[in-house]
């Protein structure tokens, strides 16, 4: 009796090769609708699922495979005594080799014009249940749903006369996963459909990117993967024009470069050190920005990751040309930056889709044993109600000055403290235990230059200590949630400092 292999694929990528050669190695082919033609005319010899199980595809296609002609070929232990009597009595055929992928939901769902309609269709039913059978009795039966394993089991086919098991492992391994992050985008999708925001259970799939040397430490495994459909305007989009492989640190610093600058629409450009923006500037243009950024903190810059909102033109890329830098991110590089910043032959040279789809997402951050999930910080100062606290409201140099800081105070460690100008951040304290130390930080980098400037702050004052030494540097301006039940001492010691204070009303903890 000849063995079998069964195969329907809607990634029709290598299958008649594969096919062609399962059937020069003595298998015959069961096969069914599209993947059936595509065989048929190219010459090899096909047997219709219907004829095999001696009963009509129904339901406009959607009942084909479900039947025990089929699933007892695939489930039945060939070395059990028992099973062969009744595939025996049944006349059923065992099937030794199933290669099947499925209806493309993810390409479906990623239309734009994609009706409800059209994504519930392309569920599939079949392909799954032939999946899961076959790699459930992968001591028999050689499973393949990705066509980069067809060379594998071929040459162990011709070379050995079977596919060995730890290769048979592998594959049904790989089924389940498939499996699992095809349930999942279904699930998904259907969740969002239904609105519910917190289900009972959360089933998420991404896929991987890359395989990384090290985590934060050189003793720490690693990976990078990336969420099916998830938003372009991301690192895990990015485009690498130059440089070497990035890390596990470099793609955390990324990203929390990318978060800020997305907060800008006039030009902007945005340092980050170990996931902190150690200088942020705007100007009538990419190398105004930078400059700007780079004056902010000249020292803490060295090393970093910088994320511009505009493309990087010959100019700025001398200058950036002139630091140790370990990323720049942005939109473009003309030709001519291009070249120029290629000289350096490790850095890394990012582009980004910045008129990329956006799409909400849900931050997932794990524990031990555990998952927590929350909305992305997308709130802005446009929907907040904001209210002058005390007697003095501020300029309009200070009110630009006031954003800026709101702007860039909600992506720094909680807690949190940015000094700056209209155009510039001149000091920044993070993750401290107390704000007033975070204050002393930002104010220290500052320097002289707080003299005049602004402060912003991402939780309210628990008490009117850092409104005295922000008073003592020069402040002008402070922005904060308000919200404490002493922000009658704070506003108090404000008036009694001339220091114009804004209430948002909304606090931007980031811990």
């Amino acid at each position: 009796m000849k063995k079998r292999a069964l195969i329907s694929v809607s990634d029709k990528n290598g299958i008649t090769e594969f096919a062609q050669q399962l059937n020069e190695l003595g298998f015959e082919i069961i096969s069914t609708g599209g993947t059936k033609k595509a065989l048929q005319e190219s010459g090899i010899p096909v047997i219709g699922v219907s004829d095999v199980t001696d009963f009509p595809e129904i339901l406009e296609g959607r009942v084909k495979t479900l039947n025990p002609m089929i699933h007892g070929g695939l489930l039945a232990k060939h070395s059990e005594p028992g099973h062969k009597q009744q595939l025996k009595e049944h006349g059923i055929q065992p099937i030794q080799v199933v290669c099947v992928n499925l209806y493309p939901f993810q390409q479906t769902i990623a239309k734009t014009d994609v009706t409800v309609e059209d994504a519930i269709e392309n569920i599939d039913i079949g392909g799954p249940a032939m999946l899961r059978a076959s790699a459930k009795n992968h001591d028999y039966v050689t499973v393949v749903v990705d066509p980069a394993d067809y060379g594998t089991v071929l040459s162990q086919l011709k070379e050995n006369g079977g596919v060995q098991k730890e290769t048979r492992r592998r594959l049904a391994a790989k089924v389940f996963r498939h499996t699992a992050a095809y349930d999942a985008m279904i699930a998904e999708y259907m969740t969002d459909l239904a609105n519910e925001e917190t289900p009972e259970k959360l089933t998420v799939t991404y896929e991987l990117k890359q395989t990384l040397r090290y985590g934060e430490n050189p003793h720490q495994k690693a990976a990078f993967y990336r969420k099916p459909l998830g938003s372009e305007f991301s690192i895990a989009n990015a485009e690498q024009l130059h440089g070497k492989e990035l890390s596990y640190n470099n793609i955390n610093d990324a990203d929390a470069a990318l978060q800020i600058v997305k907060e800008f629409s006039e030009p902007a450009a945005v340092a980050v050190k170990h996931m902190n923006p150690c200088g942020v500037g705007t100007g009538e243009n990419v190398f105004e920005a930078f400059s700007k950024a780079f004056e902010a903190d000249p020292v803490s810059i060295f090393g970093g990751i910088i994320a511009l909102n505009r493309e990087v033109d010959a100019e700025t890329a001398k200058k950036l040309y002139e630091i140790f830098l370990e990323i720049i991110i942005a939109p473009s590089f003309s030709t001519e930056a291009l070249e120029i910043l290629k000289g350096k032959k490790n850095l890394r040279l990012l582009t980004i889709p910045f008129e990329g789809k956006k799409k909400a997402e849900m931050r997932l951050s794990a524990i031990e044993g555990g998952l927590l999930t929350q909305e992305y910080d997308l709130f802005t100062l446009e929907d907040a109600e904001v209210k002058v606290a005390t007697m003095r409201e501020p300029t309009e140099e200070e009110w630009k000055a006031l954003k800026l800081g709101w702007k860039v105070v909600k992506h720094v460690k909680s807690n949190a403290i940015v000094v700056n100008d209209a155009n510039m951040t001149l000091g920044v304290g993070a993750g401290q235990m107390n704000r007033v130390g975070s204050a002393k930080i930002a104010l220290e980098q500052a320097g002289e230059k707080a003299n005049g400037a602004v402060m912003a702050s991402d939780a309210f004052f628990p008490m009117n200590d850092t409104v005295e030494v922000a008073a003592k540097a020069g402040i002008t301006a402070i922005i904060q949630p308000g919200g404490s039940i002493r922000d009658e001492d704070s506003i108090k010691k404000a008036d009694e400092c001339g220091i114009a204070m804004v209430f948002t009303g909304v606090r931007h903890f980031k811990h």
